[in-house]
């Protein structure tokens, strides 16, 4: 975590190695969650890349890309308060018939030092709907574009509700009408569809074309020098800021050695994440090739990894993963079944135990008590089969199940 935060890790490769239910994709959440909103995660199946309609390293690039972040700060003339009356004037529509439109749109912002009115284009209208404006939220409108943000709720509110998921912030300082520096976070991936989308015109025959087009279409890799190029111009001018993020790829031995070879020449490129790889494979083939390699994955891109093992839980571990489980799903659990469902996780898998909560807690309810008891555990255990128990019935039988 703190080579990522520290943006020394850009470029570079992990490989997370261990058997089904050892906790592979849970840490790669895990890192995400404590990463925070402001650092791009973008999780794959190594599966995702075998597509119809799009290259197989088309669609790895497009998750580089996604995991690339771009912080851009500017300053910006703005109109920055909180709303205390917000009016729709309205006027015959011009067209005639019986509805009406938008004429003009009135905003009173307030801060610490003023009031100030502005009447606004109608086109302003769909920002503050967008956004869901209303009057007690701190908001500002770009001078320039008419580009409309909620901020947050006023912290004069603050007490309206005993509860409530809003975010309060403090009245602006200064005047109305400012120069603020605003930053926006997107990654790569977000400029390169916006540069791709073809700016048609609004009449039928624009929207027909477009809706006959392909929805999954490849942007070119000239498209995405240029991009970069502006972006680089950015960085240099110190508009903006590169923020590495992390792409994980799960089940990477689906991947094929055409993939491979490309994230090799991805992984040395300049503007390149951290990736996290998954897999439970030993030795096994290289898709596309008749060569045997560790984790089913070609040596020289084994060489630019850490691998870390992950190893199976002991029995307190997984009590304690259940009771976590247990917690959030809302069900009651008596120490002894925790201890019963830990040894039958030991004995099968963590997931399998898992999933026997549930027809538990039923079988629990059916006797008139609310809490799983070992009593439960045994009835839910006779009941269903792990996958180890079903194979070894299946080695029994010749071809049909008995």
């Amino acid at each position: 975590m703190d080579l990522i935060r520290s943006r020394k890790m850009a470029g570079r490769a992990l490989l997370l190695a261990g058997a089904p239910g050892t906790g592979k994709t849970a840490l790669a959440l895990g890192v995400a969650q404590e990463l925070g909103p402001k650092v791009p995660f973008c999780p794959m199946v190594g599966s995702e890349v075998f597509s119809s309609e799009v290259k197989k390293t088309e669609i790895l690039m497009e998750h580089f890309r996604r995991a690339i972040g771009l912080r851009i700060r500017e300053n910006k003339e703005v109109y920055e308060g909180e709303v205390t009356e917000l009016s729709v004037e309205e006027t015959e529509d011009p067209l005639g018939g019986y509805g009406r439109s938008i004429s003009h749109v009135l905003i009173t912002l307030k801060t610490t030092k003023g009031n100030k009115t502005l009447k606004l284009d109608p086109s302003i209208h769909d920002g503050l709907s967008k956004e869901g404006v209303t009057v007690g939220d701190v908001m500002y409108i770009e001078a320039n574009s008419g580009a409309v943000k909620r901020v947050g709720r006023s912290d004069a509110y603050a007490t309206e509700f005993d509860l409530e998921a809003e975010e309060y912030v403090p009245l602006p300082k200064g005047e109305v009408h400012k120069k603020k520096e605003v930053v926006q976070d997107v990654t790569l991936h977000d400029l390169d569809v916006a540069n791709a989308r073809p700016q048609g015109g609004k009449d039928v025959m624009s929207l027909m074309n477009a809706m006959g087009k392909s929805k999954k279409t490849e942007i070119t890799e000239k498209l995405r020098n240029e991009v970069n190029r502006v972006v680089n111009r950015y960085i240099d001018q110190g508009v903006a800021e590169l923020v590495p993020g992390v792409l994980f790829i799960d089940e990477v031995h689906m991947l094929d050695i055409e993939c491979f070879t490309y994230l090799n020449r991805s992984l040395e490129s300049t503007l390149s994440p951290i990736v996290v790889f998954a897999t439970n494979r030993g030795v096994c083939q290289i898709r596309g090739t008749d060569i045997l390699a560790p984790h089913g994955v070609p040596v020289d891109l084994l060489d630019r990894m850490l691998i870390i093992r992950t190893l199976p839980y002991n029995a307190d571990e997984m009590v304690q993963i259940m009771s976590l489980r247990a917690t959030v799903e809302g069900i009651e659990v008596e120490e002894s079944a925790l201890r019963m469902l830990s040894d039958i996780g030991a004995r099968t898998s963590l997931r399998y135990a898992v999933q026997m909560l549930t027809p538990a807690r039923i079988v629990a309810e059916t006797s008139g008590r609310t809490a799983i008891s070992d009593v439960d555990v045994k009835e839910v255990d006779k009941l269903f089969l792990d996958g180890k128990a079903s194979g070894q019935m299946l080695s029994k039988s010749e071809g049909y199940m008995q």
